[in-house]
């Protein structure tokens, strides 16, 4: 085989041309010229070509180039960091990672992204450790500088001299401008295996024309923007630990040196939010700092401390996240800002709208901002998302001042107002409900009854953190638009915390007070608190009759006849009752006749009335018109006849009522009627069979409570013979 360097050499001179001579006419320089005809560098087909035509060698140059075996050093270069031994987890991004880096031969960049301290860079060296026999030509690392506190982000022609240089391309035949730079990078990348890592990375238009076009090289790139312009890359969002992750790391990193017990290192890094670089700072700090784990967790739970304990000299998670903040435009830092006021690090779409007081497209636009710079994460369930610490960090670095955070905080307190009111209009229409001049700020959160439901679960921790901000009538009308919410899904705890804060705000207020005090008397009793219900049914009354509230006096009255008959007062609970039953009647409240219906024929139950029982609890199931009312009623009558003995027709009945709740995805009203079906086991002597419909029961709500669900007591009063 001709070998070119040598034949290049022959047919200038055989031209008569002298080699400084020649180098201006191909537009190299002499001294790569002279290494090229020496055979000390190998020549690529640009200079073969540029030969050719000079030579009008016909394309016999070029030829001989295409066949010239590819020259390999034993080993490319290894610039690779050292890999701390302190990494842990992050399997499935690895796999994904080195399937690219492998086997995908169509995907040749691989994008790596996540907010500051994720350990970006740490997963893309360890990959590239794992890879890097796959790459002899060389495993490079360079630090374009996207996200260094005061330097400019590296410029792509800048990059690819010192990448064109680390692949031993001499200076002199580096051309001087942008493209002659990144044209070369890619030809040389196309020839070799070459494994790159871009760290760093602020913008794909730092990047983009260094990325391999062909060939076996392949680069990796870091940033803590998505860069989604970057369309033919591999992308892997990189989030915060896995709690598992998060405490291996953590224990990893205090080397068995210092004695944290599992319990306050699962907090310490829980309020790291599952952060690499928080979790390595606290431990550092507790390792090295003199920090016990007790009192350093103390700092930790205390948001206002949290922040500037995550810091070192050289390393802080508020200084990172200063610094992507930095680079936002404006009006993204100031929505961030903005949505600093919500009580939580999660909210729909549509509060973001109200707190930002702007509309739909525009809040669209400025979250899909935030969210590319892994600020914000949002989701296809139109939930926007702020790790802890990003909220953290909002609030005390990026909140605007208070002239324009009041205003924001207040759409958002109305906004969610509105919503909860309407979505207990949905679900329950004639309920009664607090007056309000409140407005969604934005666009409708949810349709329907079953989507206001769904936003009544997922935003009810949201609405207790706010009536623990507010001070004025919003916060005891937010907690009564959510009292039916928290009957249903048994919220007692909740229930009764909204209630007692909102009580503060109702002073001079006697209605207001009346209804708050007969909604935590209703949380007392269905969470078996019986004497508490009866006093704050009692207080309820007295405020309603001083507020001439004369509905408000009959439902405080018909609740404290349900407290009373709970309290063994059957006779008295009855007498309630029956004068209740009539003012409903009255007033046209069809519902309240069917509740107050349930309520009389349990009270005749215990009176031994059966008859009567019977009578009311079947006009109840006849009368109700909701799904939950229907299956109420049905247990209601089961109940009746269990006492009556008619064991057979409660079996049906229980039977009934459990396929209706499991219909009706009610696990309470399910439990209850799979609890009679036990008990009626039981009764008939089958303890097997009982077992298994106690078990299932318990599957469905754990703690049935004796004091106030009959079913339970009667489980009590079998089981305790």
């Amino acid at each position: 085989m001709v070998e070119l360097g040598p034949e290049l050499r022959r047919r200038r001179e055989s031209a008569g041309y002298s080699l400084d001579k020649m180098a201006k006419l191909v537009h190299f320089t002499k001294g790569y010229l002279s290494k090229v005809e020496t055979g000390r560098t190998q020549a690529n087909r640009e200079l073969a070509a540029a030969y050719d035509k000079v030579l009008e060698a016909d394309g016999e140059l070029i030829a001989i180039a295409e066949v010239q075996p590819v020259r390999r050093k034993p080993r490319g270069m290894m610039g690779l960091p050292a890999h701390t031994r302190h990494f842990v987890g992050r399997g499935p991004e690895l796999t994904a990672l080195g399937a690219v880096l492998g086997e995908r031969q169509n995907i040749k960049v691989a994008v790596v992204s996540g907010m500051a301290g994720s350990g970006k860079t740490s997963l893309a060296v360890a990959a590239a450790r794992a890879a890097a026999d796959s790459f002899p030509d060389g495993c490079i690392l360079f630090d374009l500088r996207g996200h260094s506190p005061g330097m400019h982000a590296q410029a792509p022609a800048e990059t690819a001299y010192h990448l064109l240089r680390s692949l031993d391309v001499p200076h002199d035949l580096i051309p001087a401008d942008a493209d002659g730079r990144t044209n070369l990078l890619r030809d040389t990348l196309r020839n070799r295996d070459v494994l790159v890592v871009l760290d760093n990375v602020r913008h794909a238009d730092q990047v983009r024309p260094l990325l391999p076009a062909e060939g076996r090289s392949r680069v990796i790139i870091t940033s803590r923007w998505r860069l989604p312009s970057l369309d033919d890359a591999w992308h892997i969002d990189l989030d915060a630990l896995a709690p598992a992750e998060a405490l291996r790391l953590f224990q990893s990193l205090l080397q068995g040196t210092s004695t944290v017990d599992d319990q306050d290192a699962a907090a310490i890094v829980a309020h790291c939010g599952h952060l690499p670089l928080a979790i390595r700072i606290a431990a550092a700090r507790i390792l090295r700092g003199g920090w016990s784990a007790r009192r350093f967790l103390r700092r930790l739970a205390d948001s206002s401390t949290k922040l500037a304990h995550l810091e070192e000299t050289e390393r802080g998670v508020s200084a990172a996240l200063a610094v992507t903040c930095d680079l936002l435009p404006p009006e993204q830092r100031e929505l961030l800002g903005l949505m600093a006021n919500h009580p939580s690090g999660s909210m729909p779409v549509p509060s973001v709208q109200a707190v930002a007081g702007l509309g739909p497209g525009d809040t669209d636009l400025l979250l899909d901002g935030l969210h590319e710079a892994h600020l914000v994460s949002r989701s296809e369930d139109e939930q926007v998302r702020l790790h802890d610490l990003v909220h953290t960090y909002a609030i005390q670095y990026v909140r605007p001042a208070e002239e324009v955070s009041r205003p924001a905080f207040d759409r958002l307190v109305d906004h969610y107002l509105a919503a909860a009111i309407a979505a207990d209009e949905l679900r329950e229409p004639e309920r009664r409900r607090p007056e309000t001049e409140a407005s969604l700020h934005s666009e409708p959160p949810f349709e329907g009854s079953s989507g206001a439901l769904a936003w009544m679960r997922s935003q009810w921790p949201t609405l207790v953190r706010l009536t623990d901000l507010l001070a004025d009538e919003r916060c005891w009308q937010l907690a009564l638009a959510v009292r039916g919410f928290f009957f249903q899904e048994k919220l007692y705890d909740s229930w009764i915390h909204m209630h007692l804060a909102a009580l503060g705000t109702a002073s001079g207020n006697p209605a207001a007070t009346a209804k708050l005090l007969n909604g935590i008397g209703m949380a007392r009793l269905e969470s078996g608190q019986v004497a508490a219900s009866v006093d704050c049914h009692e207080r309820a009354l007295a405020s309603f009759v001083e507020a001439g509230d004369e509905a408000g006096a009959i439902d405080a009255s018909a609740s404290l006849a349900w407290a009373r008959m709970h309290q063994n007062e059957p006779a008295t609970a009855l007498e309630g009752l029956t004068a209740a039953l009539s003012a409903y009647r009255q007033a046209g409240r069809d519902r309240n006749v069917v509740i107050t219906l349930r309520g009389m024929a349990f009270a005749l139950t215990c009176l031994g009335r059966l008859d009567e029982a019977r009578t009311h609890a079947l006009e109840a199931r006849r009368s109700a018109s909701t799904s939950i009312d229907v299956i109420r009623g049905i247990a209601c009558v089961a109940w009746v006849e269990y006492r009556a003995g008619a064991t057979g027709r409660a079996r049906e009945l229980y039977a009934e009522a459990a396929d209706l709740a499991e219909l009706a995805e009610n696990g309470y009203e399910r439990a209850r009627a799979l609890t009679g079906l036990g008990n009626l086991a039981e009764q008939a002597g089958d303890h097997d069979e009982a077992a298994v419909w106690w078990t299932q029961a318990a599957e469905h709500y754990t703690h049935l409570i004796p004091a106030i669900v009959w079913e339970a007591r009667a489980r009590e009063e079998l089981t305790a013979e």
